[in-house]
């Protein structure tokens, strides 16, 4: 009873913002409403809606793109990151602070940021290229470029929250092994690959699935950048759900989104948790 007492306001929070708002999104899903009236009862036809719309196949395209380019760059750069932090360098005390700065700060303030450094007319970004006598780039008015300007801020985001998970399975690697490698004549590249790396297994398929579920769920940073244009360019699954929620108002069509957005993203969980308990397990 003491520990259901101390549970007790968790599952009632749980079951108030996130149990009961599911079910009402699968309930909506099956429905046809524009916020206004009585709902009508359509059964599957928004499922069967979202298989022959194109502007939804396009933004699953763009939300696998999204994933397959910042995922990599995401795992390799804070793994590079988190080994250049753990060697002694100045004022490395400081530096791991501004790389974990971007966790603490909103994604809408952040892609405020990256708004005004990516501003067509008069931005940073475009000043530094004519600077270096190229020409201006179309980061809000061109699709490839409003992609990459999104991927670089989503990147930039997450490298922090990266570098820490590898920084703390770093620094429980035995030294002894890099010692015993050294006494071996393995080089710093032959370190990295037969200790560091496999090593670093579990934190490395940990970051995969986490990185992989915020680039399905990521929103704020495109909404704000892009708006999911230029022309659909940058539009992915949940801002294209938010568009038909709440822009268009068809919201039975929105929800019906949104349930397979969760339904992709408890795969993912569903393969962490798995390999998680395995784990814990065979430990």
């Amino acid at each position: 009873m003491v520990g259901w007492a101390f549970l007790a306001p968790n599952l009632v929070l749980m079951i108030g913002f996130l149990f009961v708002p599911i079910v009402l999104a699968v309930q909506l899903s099956f429905q046809e409403t524009r916020g206004f009236g009585d709902p009508q009862w359509v059964g599957l036809a928004n499922y069967r809606t979202m298989v022959e719309d194109p502007d939804f196949w396009r933004s699953l395209a763009n939300t696998i793109l999204f994933t397959a380019v910042t995922v990599p760059i995401e795992l390799a750069a804070g793994l590079g990151l988190a080994v250049l932090m753990n060697s002694a360098l100045p004022a490395r005390g400081l530096l791991r602070t501004l790389l974990v700065l971007p966790m603490v700060v909103s994604g809408v303030a952040s892609a405020m940021i990256a708004v005004i450094l990516f501003y067509e007319s008069n931005g940073l970004v475009n000043k530094v290229l004519e600077t270096l006598g190229l020409d201006r780039v179309g980061w809000q008015s061109e699709g490839a470029p409003a992609m990459v300007s999104v991927i670089l801020v989503a990147i930039w985001l997450r490298l922090g929250f990266n570098m820490v998970i590898y920084l703390a399975g770093l620094q429980s690697i035995e030294p002894e092994l890099y010692e015993a490698a050294r006494i071996d004549g393995a080089s710093r590249w032959q370190q990295l690959r037969s200790i560091t790396v496999p090593l670093l297994g579990p934190s490395t398929f940990f970051l995969l699935i986490m990185n992989v579920i915020a680039s399905f769920q990521v929103f704020d940073v495109i909404f704000v950048m892009t708006g999911g244009g230029p022309s659909g360019a940058t539009s992915v699954l949940v801002t294209y759900a938010y568009r038909n929620g709440f822009q268009i108002r068809e919201q039975g069509y929105g929800a019906a989104l949104g349930i397979v957005i969760l339904l992709i993203t408890l795969v993912f969980t569903f393969v962490q948790w798995r390999t998680s308990r395995t784990r814990d397990l065979a430990g």
